[in-house]
């Protein structure tokens, strides 16, 4: 395919030059109805390209397909089957897969360590999860992946599952072993659903992890606007194989779907694709090499360490590890990771991707170049010498995730929905009294003797009484 080409950007380029006006929506018309103050803030050329994608960047009938040729050439760029384009963000993307894989009551297996996104398709879907668990790092205070073990596991005690979800890359860019959980899943027949909301420079250079499409994976989603040059929001869904098709995909996505999505999103993520394509390898090799020197010069820094695959992979670790998510081990000086973000913000103006009890991390994109490491390396310098400034990072027992597994007793959509009471209770953690919401569903339903009024913000219906142990 010809991937010079850029069918949404050139589509809007057209309209723009043939000076077509608009009696649709948006009602700012190109700009002449917003407010000088804002179009002085976000610039002329932002609100000249925002328009609508029907009777619009394509005419009524969508005769040009201007879309589904971004979306072919996304494809054909990545080597999947078919590709999805949304502008809802990987959010969307991810329970739009999940419905495709699993319905009502149905079981689907999901790593543990999953996006909010997630619990929310549990919801909205009723999907009965089938939770595996990462693999704990007592030692980092960290979650991998799950290994292929645990899926293993899952699938033998679930038979009935209808697939398995798996975050991979995390937000501390560590990678499951996705070919070998592909492969248990494929031999039963099931589908392969990845996050990899944090990986959508994978498929451009060799030295990064495995893409999940080469790893086998059925629906990939990745956020182009994490690690590519895509708009916030700008998200991609990619399906291979036979086990989902992708008419199914394609309904469950409309189901959720905005039907006014943005074309300066779809326009960034056509952008990026071509801008891959002839020039992502290049840019990429320029990163790593970046990375590479940021990474020895920080671990330069007093106190400092940088994680890399000798701390985060191996045995009980994860697979593989994203080089580009540079993550600072604090334990070697006295402040915490949250308290050391704020002081970089406060002080530096710079903004840092995570931070934790113990750690901060920059996460590093074909973007950055000399100017932005270095002023990212000063400020790292000057946070260590300023560390009297800073309080003591307090002493934080972590309990092992088994300990505080609770039983699944209903579905979280049924939980969800379910009747609920705002309790109080002081936590020997906290010295406030936080406002805690348990699901208390009264069994003898409604109308019963213990039936209040629920507060407004609560929904309707009626919530039992049931003592607190303090």
């Amino acid at each position: 395919m010809d991937h010079t080409k850029a069918p949404v950007l050139d589509a809007l380029r057209a309209y723009q030059a043939q000076e077509q006006l608009p009696f649709t929506p948006p009602g700012h018309k190109q700009g002449r109805g917003a407010d000088p103050r804002v179009r002085a803030a976000l610039g002329d050329a932002l609100f000249d390209a925002d328009m609508l994608a029907v009777s619009g960047l394509d005419d009524r009938t969508q005769s040009q397909k201007v879309l589904e040729r971004a979306e072919e050439l996304m494809a054909d760029a990545v080597g999947a089957e078919h590709t999805f384009f949304s502008t809802c963000g990987s959010s969307l993307s991810v329970k739009a897969a999940m419905l495709s894989v699993a319905g009502p009551h149905e079981k689907l297996l999901v790593a543990r360590d999953a996006h909010k996104s997630v619990i929310s398709g549990l919801i909205l879907a009723g999907i009965r999860p089938v939770w595996v668990d990462p693999q704990w790092d007592p030692d980092l205070h960290l979650a991998h992946p799950p290994a292929p073990e645990a899926f293993r596991s899952a699938l033998e005690q679930h038979p009935d599952a209808r697939g398995a979800l798996v975050t991979s890359p995390t937000p501390y860019g560590t990678c499951a072993d996705i070919k070998a959980i592909a492969t248990l899943c494929h031999e039963r027949g099931l589908p392969v659903i990845v996050d990899e909301a944090w990986g959508a420079h994978l498929p451009f250079h060799p030295e990064l992890p495995t893409w999940a499409m080469d790893a086998g994976a059925d629906v990939c989603i990745t956020s182009v606007h994490k690690m590519g040059s895509g708009l916030e929001q700008g998200s991609v869904f990619h399906l291979q194989g036979a086990l989902v098709t992708a008419a199914t995909l394609a309904s469950r996505a409309d189901l959720l779907d905005t039907t006014s999505p943005s074309v300066l999103i779809y326009a960034a993520l056509d952008g990026w694709r071509r801008q891959m394509v002839e020039g992502g390898h290049e840019l990429l090799d320029g990163t790593l090499r970046r990375v590479r020197r940021v990474r020895a010069a920080i671990e330069e820094i007093d106190g400092l360490h940088v994680n890399d695959r000798q701390d985060f992979c191996g045995p009980k670790r994860a697979f593989d590890l994203d080089p580009l998510q540079v993550f600072i081990d604090l334990s070697g000086v006295r402040f915490s990771g949250y308290d050391a973000a704020d002081w970089l913000r406060r002080n530096h103006r710079i903004n840092l991707h995570t931070s934790d009890h113990r750690r901060i991390n920059a996460t590093l994109t074909h973007a950055d170049d000399d100017t932005t490491t270095t002023r990212l390396l000063n400020g790292l310098r000057d946070l260590v010498a300023s560390a009297d400034e800073l309080p003591p990072a307090p002493n934080i027992h972590i309990p092992d995730p088994g300990d505080l597994r609770l039983r699944q007793a209903t579905l979280p959509r049924d939980a969800f929905f379910g009747d609920v009471e705002q309790v109080h209770r002081r936590s020997p953690l906290l010295p406030c009294s936080p406002t805690f919401l348990a699901v208390r569903p009264c069994l003898q339903g409604p109308p019963c003797r213990c039936r209040t009024p629920r507060p407004t913000d609560l929904g309707g219906g009626h919530r039992r009484r049931v003592p607190v142990r303090t």
